[in-house]
């Protein structure tokens, strides 16, 4: 099958979303599928305020045009409501052909976290942008809820995977710091509530491995904990392998990928009893889910590490492309031949 992806996420963006993507477009290649990517690096972009690492692409609807028609793609995907998620929607409602989206980040959350505005303003903007969609993909079975209740009547379930083969259980010396040690991987910004983490009076070391905006004013609040960035996949696995508990505060997660990647080194999992980690941890016995995070992370450190691993090989990539292309709405006829 050909199937384009056009997307406001791609690389050099360091987030969960583009690792879903990339895992998701190099599983579906590896399966005999021709992929292309339509992304910010083929425009002219803008920082994102507030977010300068998010680039917004300019005066794209020309480009996504010829990339498509010469494509000819049996189905396309949107997997984000930014420039390009919009520019692609589009072209699609012009040209009468159907396609699918995800709803890979609750923007609404974030956009009140920032801004103060109502839950229901940017939930009505989501719910422009995926009224005309054939399917919605939704990463856990608490989003496909929380979208029925705001009234997405297409939403439909899928899931993330993760690559036990880049992040798998490795030796603790690469991080020589008083144990245990408590450890976050993941976008340093406002919505991941990281201060309900570093605020604890936990034992040994705390650590936060990863950037963003609001990294510079949590260094300067909390200079007790280590403050690391990872240089590509291999070491990053070894940082995640090299923890002891993974603290996950984040109150607004869609799926949280980075859990799955900790628990695949053999890393328990320590979040509040909220959406995302209720749908990668559950009762599981690989993770402490409490309102009491302190009790949660101490917990967790009794948890096997094998035990941990071995639940992370359920959710292999394989089966998260094959329900992908079962949810994918063909579009009938080469969309370079659409008039």
């Amino acid at each position: 099958m050909r199937i384009a992806i056009v997307t406001d996420a791609w690389h050099p963006q360091r987030n969960g979303v583009v690792r879903v993507l990339t895992s998701l477009c190099d599983t579906l290649r590896h399966q005999g599928h021709q992929i292309v990517v339509i992304e910010p690096g083929l425009f002219r972009s803008i920082p994102c305020p507030s977010y300068p690492e998010i680039r917004l692409s300019l005066f794209a609807a020309a480009g996504i045009d010829r990339a498509l028609r010469d494509f000819a793609p049996d189905a396309i995907h949107l997997p984000t409501e930014g420039p390009l998620g919009w520019a692609g929607r589009r072209w699609c409602l012009k040209q009468g052909v159907p396609f699918t989206t995800a709803y890979h980040t609750k923007f609404p959350h974030y956009v009140r976290a920032r801004t103060g505005v109502p839950l229901a303003w940017p939930y009505a903007l989501m719910q422009r942008f995926h009224a005309p969609s054939a399917a919605v993909m939704c990463p856990s079975p608490s989003v496909h809820r929380e979208l029925g209740e705001w009234g997405f009547h297409n939403a439909v379930q899928w899931c993330h995977g993760v690559d036990a083969a880049t992040f798998h259980p490795q030796a603790k010396d690469f991080i020589d710091l008083p144990r245990p040690l408590f450890l976050y991987v993941g976008r340093v910004a406002v919505e991941k509530n990281l201060p309900a983490f570093l605020e604890l009076d936990l034992p040994g070391s705390k650590m936060v491995v990863g950037d963003g905006p609001a990294r510079a004013s949590l260094m300067r609040r909390f200079p007790q904990v280590h403050w690391r960035i990872a240089n590509g996949d291999q070491e990053l696995s070894r940082y995640f392998a090299a923890g002891d508990c993974f603290v996950f505060p984040s109150l607004t997660d869609t799926f949280g990928l980075v859990m799955l990647e900790a628990l695949a080194c053999g890393i328990p999992v320590a979040a509040f009893p909220v959406p995302g980690p209720q749908d990668v941890i559950g009762n599981a016995p690989i993770g402490v889910l409490s309102q009491d995070l302190r009790a949660a992370a101490l917990a967790a450190l009794d948890i096997s590490p094998q035990r941990c691993r071995d639940y992370a090989g359920l959710f292999s990539w394989d089966r998260v492309a094959e329900q992908f292309l079962t949810l994918l709405h063909p579009i009938g006829k080469a969309a370079g031949k659409a008039t």
